[in-house]
């Protein structure tokens, strides 16, 4: 497990853990390109930027816990899920198209409510 801490432009930080067994080749090719910088893109309580990964789908699902870091293949992105997201038809966060699952994000997932559209993210791996 890596982890890494995500820093917005607002001043909120979270920390989360990739987890090279859950999609090794996916994880893989992310950490490498840490640190990375990206505009953020808010879809219902999901926050998306890209990243510079190009990486096919590896065991994806559309379906995801709170807290999931996946990557969008899609967009390729990264994406913190944190809520339900505008095709969620239960509780649970949904992908707007299948993502790969590399990690959780820990801590108050709420603070992510307050992170604006547009505005910058870093993303690299932390000592804490």
């Amino acid at each position: 497990m890596v982890r890494v801490k995500f820093s917005f432009e607002s001043g909120i930080e979270i920390i989360g853990e990739i987890n090279e067994d859950l999609n090794p080749r996916t994880a893989k090719k992310i950490i490498e390109v840490l640190p990375i910088r990206s505009k953020v893109r808010r879809w219902g309580d999901e926050i998306y930027f890209e990243t510079p990964v190009d990486i096919e789908l590896e065991k994806s699902q559309e379906y995801v816990e709170l807290g999931a870091i996946g990557y969008w293949p899609l967009g390729k992105a990264l994406c913190l899920f944190f809520g339900k997201t505008p095709v969620s038809d239960d509780e649970r966060p949904k992908a707007y198209s299948p993502v790969n699952v590399i990690g959780k994000l820990h801590g108050d997932l709420t603070i992510l409510r307050k992170v604006r559209d547009g505005e910058t993210v870093k993303v690299e791996i932390s000592d804490k």
